[in-house]
């Protein structure tokens, strides 16, 4: 069920009921981040596996210590900067967390919405939220209640529908080791606006099988199509003579082409656009019954570099 009733999605997150809400970012699954009975739910309804840890919501930095504790002052100047907004901080988690939310690790990821929906339902709870993308485990993030809907149909109790999200991809992760600013998950905001007040941070590409914070899976935002990546989308196309193929582009369509379906992210070429038109544009093509989707690598700058990344892992095979 969509609706945009606040206090409808107040009463079902009360009871420990599972819900699909809007940020700026993606839309996200979300439960009471207290009570294990709505995280279990979650992970069961996303298919996600308990080693993949969740980011926790919250209406405000005057929360982060409810959450949090030994809080840097580094990541203060963070969050009075960046939040509301698409920065999520890696910090050390208050004991009564549930292990169910960080992967029995120690370190909770944090972060506040900048969404007036999601504020204002924060706003109207008693505790924070846990709200990993509302999305089966490695598909297609949600930009739209619809995406939401169409993934979990009856299985969770309600979407809250805020309209098309403005950011349209996740939020960058940031952690803190031996006085040094870490990045765990390139996002929606740029490394240069962080940079800007830590000075230069460490990008973290870690590839193992237990990941320190979410988002960080070879695997991940991929369509049901097979989907490719490629800087000569040409050439890829002449690979899939014959096939029905879908095309995704930058800043034009390829009229040397004759292929029907052509998605282009920004005919101006703004990578801000770019993003917050990426995956409803996968959604898109991936509705389409193609035999293959064709992704034309964008520039390799600014927020180019965070939509290749989740190009890349979009187009992983699996092991």
């Amino acid at each position: 069920m969509i609706s945009n009733d606040i206090n409808l999605a107040v009463q079902f997150l009360n009871q420990n009921g599972i819900i699909g809400f809007p940020t700026e970012t993606v839309y996200g699954l979300a439960g009471n981040a207290f009570e294990t009975d709505a995280i279990h739910k979650i992970f069961e309804v996303k298919k996600r596996p308990t080693f993949n840890p969740l980011i926790v919501h919250i209406k405000g930095t005057e929360d982060l210590e409810h959450v949090a504790q030994d809080i840097p002052s580094i990541a203060y100047e963070l969050a009075n900067k960046f939040w509301p907004g698409p920065l999520t901080l890696l910090l050390k988690k208050q004991p009564y967390i549930p292990e169910l939310v960080t992967a029995n690790q120690e370190t909770v990821a944090v972060r506040v919405p900048n969404h007036p929906m999601a504020l204002a339902l924060l706003n109207q709870l008693d505790f924070p939220l846990v709200a990993p993308s509302a999305n089966p485990f490695t598909r297609i993030s949600p930009t739209k209640a619809e995406h939401v809907a169409r993934y979990f149909e009856n299985q969770i109790d309600m979407v809250l529908d805020g309209g098309q999200c403005s950011a349209g991809i996740e939020s960058t992760i940031i952690g803190f080791e031996n006085n040094k600013v870490i990045v765990y998950r390139l996002g929606a905001l740029p490394i240069e606006e962080i940079e800007a007040i830590t000075g230069k941070v460490i990008l973290l590409n870690k590839k193992d099988k237990k990941p320190i914070a979410p988002g960080m899976l070879l695997k991940h935002y991929a369509p049901k199509t097979e989907f490719v990546l490629t800087r000569n989308v040409q050439e890829e196309v002449a690979w899939y003579n014959g096939k029905n193929i879908g095309l995704l582009l930058f800043n034009s369509c390829l009229p040397d082409l004759v292929i029907k379906h052509q998605k282009v992210l920004s005919t101006t070429g703004n990578l801000a656009e770019a993003a917050s038109k990426l995956y409803n544009a996968m959604h898109e093509l991936d509705e389409m019954n193609l035999d293959v989707i064709i992704a034309q690598r964008l520039p390799e700058f600014g927020l180019g570099v965070v939509l290749n990344d989740r190009l890349e892992r979009a187009a992983k095979k699996e092991n």
